[in-house]
């Protein structure tokens, strides 16, 4: 198991935005009324938010970020690092953190990369921020993260459509000499490529007439190999095995106790296995927030939404010990520790 110990860094405050547009599972003509009813009851998600066309996961970082720095009081001068992480860029190239550094207005001597990351996407890019403000070199930096998922699946895959949503967050990073930092652990497993994948599209198979066509798939269902498709039994049996082995094998190595964690905020696949995990780790209900009720499974985005959403009043008005946990696409997966003290958590966004 990979740990990584990343001292003198701590989180400074954290934004989302999501766009305004509603799509309730409730009205998804595809199911009947009973299979609806059924679906929401097991994934936990009554309605997500759907991007227009035009709007892109940068745009919806860039407003998360804008916002948070000007509450955060920062200089954008001082901003020394910008990541983004997406696996729904802007374009092929250039990289859209690029972009976002000068849309924000950084300092052209701002050290800019893209991560292209699924679900442990957060995860990962916090330790990659961190590892680069850790020595002091940079003092300020950003991690933007974000996914437009509802055009990674096709709106006739009944296993696809009512799970996803689209958000885009901003999480502030900072060098304080001496403040404990922060701690990760981080595996993947290559082997499970296949249990989420879009087939077509990239420089491996292309696009062609086949990769348009919407048809029934192996599984049933129907999409085009554009879309992402999903084995859902290979992800639920990676997720419920290594989710809570990677937040065990953390606490264990830190030597906290379970009850010290004030918050366990996971990756929000869906309900029906997120509480799989929950009861497996024997970890309290009220520990354990959830956005995928309002908004689905955001990919990438959905640990600092779940924060925004559900812990604002905590991270502004008390200190906390946090731990994150990711798992997903790849198959990659891992788990965060830090602490927060009255941090900066803004109202959700719109956009």
């Amino acid at each position: 198991m990979a740990f990584i110990d990343i001292p003198n860094v701590v989180v400074k405050g954290f934004s989302a935005c999501v766009p305004p547009d509603i799509d309730e599972n409730i009205n998804y003509s595809l199911l009947t009324e009973e299979e609806r009813a059924k679906v929401i009851s097991s994934i936990g998600v009554e309605r997500k938010r759907v991007a227009k066309d035009n709007v892109s996961a940068s745009d919806l970082c860039y407003k998360a970020a804008e916002k948070l720095i000007e509450e955060l009081h920062w200089d954008k001068n001082d901003i020394g690092c910008l990541i983004f992480v997406s696996q729904t860029p802007d374009y092929i190239l250039p990289a859209t953190s690029c972009l976002l550094q000068h849309r924000l207005g950084l300092n052209s001597e701002c050290y800019t990369l893209d991560i292209s990351l699924g679900c442990s996407g957060w995860v990962y890019g916090l330790s990659v921020l961190s590892s680069l403000l850790s020595h002091g070199n940079i003092k300020k930096g950003l991690l933007l993260v974000g996914d437009i998922t509802t055009r990674l699946g096709c709106r006739e895959d009944t296993s696809y459509w009512p799970l996803f949503g689209d958000a885009g967050t901003a999480t502030a990073v900072e060098y304080v000499e001496g403040a404990s930092g922060m701690y990760f652990h981080t595996a993947t497993d290559g082997s499970g490529a296949e249990a989420i994948i879009i087939p077509d599209g990239a420089y491996r198979n292309g696009i062609s007439k086949e990769s348009l066509k919407i048809e029934v798939d192996t599984d049933g269902l129907n999409r085009s190999k554009l879309n992402t498709k999903m084995d859902g039994m290979d992800v639920f049996a990676f997720a419920v095995s290594k989710a809570p082995k990677s937040v065990a094998a953390l606490l264990e190595k830190l030597q906290i106790p379970q009850e010290d964690i004030d918050c366990f905020v996971f990756h929000q696949a869906n309900r029906f296995l997120n509480e799989k995990i929950r009861k497996k780790l024997k970890i309290d209900a009220s520990k354990v927030p959830y956005s995928l009720l309002n908004y689905g499974n955001t990919s990438c985005a959905t640990i600092p939404l779940t924060l925004v959403t559900e812990r604002q009043e905590q991270l502004q008005n008390s200190r906390m010990n946090i731990v994150g946990c990711a798992f997903g696409v790849g198959l990659s997966w891992g788990s965060v520790y830090f602490s927060t003290e009255n941090i900066i958590c803004l109202d959700l966004i719109e956009y």
